[in-house]
């Protein structure tokens, strides 16, 4: 069930940037209403190289005024699933620290083995909250319509695109890594929800409750 009111987030990624790009707004406005919220944020390669250090930036600067704590792991790129156990354990060991209210993973049809090998490991883990799938623009031909939306303002937009830019210039030089890429698909992902621009997610399931009085 979605919560009312998020005061704990997870957050995984397979690799340094994958968070910001697939959920970068929605982290903008969640932290930015919420000043406080508790953020715990799991990358499961990049540890010991320039990677890291643009993800701890680029997560600080994404998750404003947050209780952030953010864990990179030294998985070799592309060979995540030859490492299933200790990923497994990472994803266990954030989830004994909390109980967290929302989480933010990729999306389980990614056609990144990385990512989808994180994206079978959540729900594993993470039994009793609701999962959101992020989206990734990349080389692969793996875009799916989402069926749940976080409508974003123009100005979230300016600032993920800003932010992206600032905080991963190791990325930069990449054919997808671009400002008409990202501010194209959240203005597409705008059209489909009737706003002018949000992020697009992926849910297996979600639990709606209904208050009656």
């Amino acid at each position: 069930m979605l919560p009312e009111r998020c005061e704990k987030i997870a957050l995984l990624g397979a690799h340094c940037d994958d968070i910001p790009i697939g959920a970068g707004g929605t982290l903008l406005e969640l932290c930015r209403a919420r000043p406080g919220v508790r953020v715990r944020a799991l990358v499961l390669s990049g540890a010991g190289t320039e990677r890291e250090a643009e993800e701890r930036a680029a997560l600080a600067a994404f998750c404003p005024k947050a209780e952030l704590d953010v864990t990179v792991l030294d998985l070799p790129d592309g060979r995540i699933p030859a490492h299933w156990e200790r990923a497994k354990d990472a994803v266990r060991e954030l989830r004994a620290g909390m109980s967290p209210d929302l989480v933010l993973a990729p999306a389980r049809h990614d056609a990144h083995q990385d990512h989808r090998g994180l994206a079978d490991l959540a729900p594993q883990v993470f039994r009793d909250a609701p999962i959101l799938g992020y989206e990734i623009v990349k080389w692969e031909s793996d875009l799916a319509q989402p069926n749940v939306f976080v409508p974003l303002t123009a100005e979230v937009v300016s600032d993920k695109v800003d932010l992206l830019h600032t905080h991963y210039p190791s990325q930069i030089s990449r054919g997808w890594f671009d400002a008409e890429v990202f501010r194209g698909l959240a203005r597409l992902r705008g059209v489909q929800c009737g706003e002018r621009y949000a992020e697009g997610f992926h849910a297996d399931k979600l639990v709606v409750g209904w208050q009656v009085n």
